[in-house]
């Protein structure tokens, strides 16, 4: 059994099993919370976002795109300074999730115009990956095995693969994507738990949660491009 703080390498943080102090288990049970705080704020900048002309013009044009590009560098970086102000840093955390929801509302336009279902499906996929791994951490105790981690995001992501298909029909083709792009996310969110678990002089849940943010972040904007090209390739609305 691996010792957390030891360095590990990347193959390491995919298949080490990591014994937890009760301060490190608290912290990363604290990590997971804020980490579905940041997922639920960015679906409410997502809904804004899409919903609102303005914003899509804005983050349409070049000057929008900077913008956004500095604020998602900039937020982050003040929410790990101030993560010792509980006030702050959550506050700092909660837009950053906002601010990257509405920053992806062109992209988030088109789906809508495309085909609506596809946003669902990208949650879908998304949804269920966050789920299987999510669960697995809060109720996995003092011990945090990453094979385990990686066998229960699966076993999710192959539940919502065909769940999925059961409402699309995406096809076998489809399915193997989708199940591809779950699989990845999966990959993401355990290696960032073992990273996050692997920082020994880690003092606040903020930074864990920000990364695990970026990382379920970045999948569902995958799932969400890539399942565009396959269901709505050639279609303008």
């Amino acid at each position: 059994m691996e010792q957390y703080g030891r360095d590990l390498s990347g193959l390491d943080k995919l298949s080490a099993t990591m014994a937890l102090s009760g301060e490190r288990s608290a912290v990363i049970k604290q990590t997971y919370m804020l980490f579905a705080l940041s997922v639920a704020s960015a679906l409410a900048g997502g809904y804004i976002g899409a919903t609102s002309e303005t914003m899509v013009r804005l983050f349409s044009n070049w000057m929008g795109w900077i913008l956004a590009l500095v604020l998602l560098n900039v937020v982050p970086r003040i929410a790990i300074a101030v993560r010792h102000n509980p006030v702050l840093g959550v506050g700092a955390l909660v837009f950053d999730g906002f601010l990257s929801g509405i920053a992806i509302s062109p992209l988030l336009w088109i789906a809508s115009m495309v085909a609506p279902v596809l946003i669902m499906a990208a949650l879908m996929i998304t949804g269920f990956v966050f789920l299987g791994v999510t669960g697995y951490v809060m109720t996995s105790g003092r011990t945090f095995s990453a094979p385990k981690g990686l066998m229960t995001g699966l076993f999710f992501a192959i539940i919502g693969v065909m769940i999925l298909n059961g409402f699309l029909h995406i096809g076998m083709l489809g399915m193997l994507i989708a199940f591809a792009i779950g699989a990845f996310g999966v990959f993401v969110l355990v290696y960032a738990t073992s990273s996050v678990l692997n920082t020994p002089d880690a003092d606040s849940p903020i930074p864990g949660a920000l990364m695990l943010f970026a990382g379920v972040f970045n999948v569902f904007v995958a799932t969400l491009n890539i399942l565009l090209r396959i269901m709505g390739g050639g279609r303008r609305s």
